[in-house]
């Protein structure tokens, strides 16, 4: 989800609720402690060099349980984080804290946000030897070829 999704949602939320990947809901104090733009440089495996940028929230659970981020005072840093940071209309990365800092997508389904799960990938395949895609096996074949290599008239002994 880009940054301007964010802002249009905003527009017309009363409260703010966040979700995890598992449906559980982030707790309804949490604060949005960062609201930033981070750029990665990078070589990736196959020696090619990339720039990516995102948009950086972060998500932080205080002990102050009495407050709570209401959706016009987000709608407020992100637009002053446009203005002083130059924060462009980028994918948004949420980093929120469980066992270790989680780094998550952002989508927006039934009047909430949810962290989506990410995932490390190789962006090399073709230099690496990685097959695009696993070859498929007809269970029916494996099998065959199972029971054919153990038979004694197979040869394979």
């Amino acid at each position: 989800m880009k940054l301007s999704e964010v802002k249009k949602h905003l527009q017309h939320l009363e409260q703010l609720d966040f979700y995890l990947p598992n449906s559980q809901k982030v707790e309804s104090h949490f604060h949005v402690t960062e609201v930033g733009m981070i750029t990665k440089n990078f070589i990736d495996c196959g020696g090619v060099v990339r720039n990516e940028k995102v948009v950086n929230f972060q998500l932080w659970s205080a002990d102050d349980v009495d407050h709570r981020l209401e959706p016009k005072k987000l709608m407020h840093i992100i637009e002053l984080s446009e203005n002083v940071l130059g924060i462009e209309d980028l994918e948004i990365e949420v980093e929120y804290q469980a066992e270790t800092i989680g780094k998550y997508g952002l989508d927006f389904q039934d009047n909430h946000f949810v962290l989506t799960t990410k995932q490390t990938d190789c962006l090399a395949k073709d230099n690496c030897g990685i097959p695009a895609e696993k070859p498929k096996v007809k269970l029916s074949e494996l099998q065959a070829q199972m029971n054919s290599c153990c038979d004694p008239s197979s040869g394979c002994c």
